[in-house]
């Protein structure tokens, strides 16, 4: 019996788009009466309104948030962040982003667990980036111009006039249609139909293609700004687009989306060229952290052990490597791969290596703090908590999600109930600011299970589900709270806690309910 393929995760995300959009079309009424390609961004918001484009990426994202490919890594994904945020700030300083969408539009990039090079944009803000891509760059700005570019299609609404450049393909495409139907009629001529029908498909195909290529072009021009004014080498726009022109060639598989739906014309690459003036120069020289990063997320992009034994031959170092730091990317590659594959004596003797070759090439600050975050990623494989927590010491003054959550990772493996508390209390203040972070949620629920507060698991669950959008599962958790509050011993003002936060989201419920059933809610669906 062949087993199902498994549905790659951008094909998975176009259908959540298309099922959300399809529940919520009435939002998007106004759009098709346009059919004009308009000339700026902005001038879509009487067709498509930046709450409307808002509420449908909200949407689409607590789907995608549960999506088994939805990866949150929190080294890779603080990496990440901190290349984008530069961008959002100067889109912000350039007036790419408008007050109106400033506050409104979530300006948030994910990770995605895909081998496929790939980046894109969905509607109110969400950017998402593919690990095959990150492990592709050979530097930050490179990355950075990728995701300057997905930042430009948010900026420009090219989403919402896309919405109202398919109503001009969709009227021109039902024209021809009716055209079609009209002349087999009058001539009784089948294939004279269906000529005209083939014909008006094309020409609607090739206006959206047109439509598209015109957004890919402003996309590169106003992200290219965007990059330099955050601070980025002008020259990582063409060295990217250098490398994807490569790829295009050498593994045309269909495995790469991002190319196919960003087609790299030598009009393409000779305005990024350009772009640079007088100097010409694409090389860029990319940092140790950054080559880390990569490797970091070439083993996390595919967790089959057949990939992970190959990535673990590179303790041998690259031989393709031509540079210094690619043979610290080869070790650091092999002892993560080593540590999935639970070969823990082999990734102790390589990551050894790591260091002695860190010392030696005068790694930066970056790349020495993924090698200490390996070696206590290492004993926390092990079990060995108490080595994890002392291989930590060189950072013990560092106050970073990653830090918080691989201690909270290491304090449930530990025995002792103090260094729980501690782990559990630093978690605590840290979701009182961030109280959307679905990890540390998840992170809190096992401590506060494993010291004896079951009512306080119970409770950092919901929070966990509603973090992700859950709001189902958030109120199913929260309702089994409140059932276990009613027990005598049990705590009155966690429970008072617990029950104010249900209230709020079953109000929420109701309101996304309304949003999306207008005339009102159908039988079986109430809260």
């Amino acid at each position: 019996m062949n087993r199902p393929q498994p549905i790659p995760f951008r094909k998975r995300c176009v259908a959540a788009l298309v099922s959300v959009a399809l529940l919520g079309q009435g939002a998007f009424v106004g759009a098709y009466a346009q059919v004009n390609l308009p000339a700026l961004g902005d001038s879509v918001s009487a067709d498509v309104s930046i709450g409307a484009e808002k509420k449908l990426g909200d949407q689409v994202m607590r789907q995608i948030r549960i999506d088994p490919d939805y990866l949150d890594d929190p080294l890779l994904l603080e990496y990440a962040q901190n290349t984008w945020q530069p961008l959002v700030d100067a889109a912000r300083r350039l007036g790419n982003i408008s007050d109106d969408t400033s506050d409104r539009f979530a300006w948030e990039l994910f990770l995605v667990r895909d081998k496929s090079v790939n980046a894109f944009a969905l509607p109110g803000g969400y950017v998402g980036l593919h690990l095959g891509l990150i492990a592709m760059t050979g530097a930050r700005d490179e990355m950075a111009s990728v995701l300057g570019h997905e930042l430009s299609h948010v900026t420009q609404r090219h989403i919402a006039r896309s919405i109202v450049g398919d109503a001009r393909t969709s009227l021109l495409a039902t024209a021809g249609l009716l055209l079609g139907i009209l002349a087999a009629a009058k001539s009784r001529s089948v294939d004279g139909a269906q000529a005209a029908i083939v014909t008006s498909q094309a020409a609607a195909a090739q206006a959206q293609l047109n439509f598209s290529r015109d957004m890919e072009r402003e996309a590169d021009r106003v992200g290219f700004q965007v990059m330099t004014q955050a601070g980025y080498q002008p020259a990582g726009m063409a060295s990217m687009f250098q490398r994807m022109e490569q790829a295009y060639h050498l593994m045309d598989s269909g495995a790469y989306p991002y190319l196919r739906s960003h087609p790299l014309t030598s009009e393409r690459i000779g305005e990024a060229r350009a772009r640079l003036g007088t100097s010409g120069d694409t090389k860029l020289v990319g940092t140790s952290e950054h080559a880390l990063m990569a490797a970091r997320a070439r083993v996390l992009m595919d967790q089959r052990t057949d990939p992970w034994r190959v990535l673990q031959g590179l303790d041998a170092g690259s031989r393709q490597g031509e540079k210094n730091i690619d043979q610290l990317a080869a070790r650091y590659t092999s002892a993560l791969a080593s540590i999935k594959l639970r070969d823990f004596a082999r990734a102790e003797a390589t990551l050894k290596t790591a260091d002695a070759l860190a010392g030696l090439l005068g790694a930066d600050a970056g790349a020495k703090r993924l090698l200490v975050y390996a070696h206590a990623e290492l004993e926390l494989a092990r079990g060995n908590s108490a080595a994890g927590f002392a291989a930590l010491e060189p950072l013990k003054n560092e106050r970073s999600r990653p830090m918080l959550m691989l201690r909270a990772d290491l304090a449930q493996a530990d025995p002792r109930p103090e260094v729980k508390r501690e782990a559990a209390e630093s978690l605590q203040t840290y979701l009182s600011l961030h109280g959307h972070d679905a990890l540390g949620w998840q992170e809190i629920s096992t401590l506060w299970q494993q010291l004896g507060q079951p009512l306080r698991s119970v409770r950092a669950q919901g929070e966990s589900r509603a973090a992700l959008g859950d709001i189902n599962g958030a109120i199913d958790r929260l309702r089994s709270a409140l059932r276990q509050s009613r027990a005598r011993d049990s705590d009155q003002i966690e429970a008072s806690v617990i029950d104010a936060r249900l209230r709020a989201l079953v109000y929420e419920q109701r309101q996304m309910l309304a949003e999306m059933y207008p005339r009102g809610v159908p039988p079986g669906a109430e809260p």
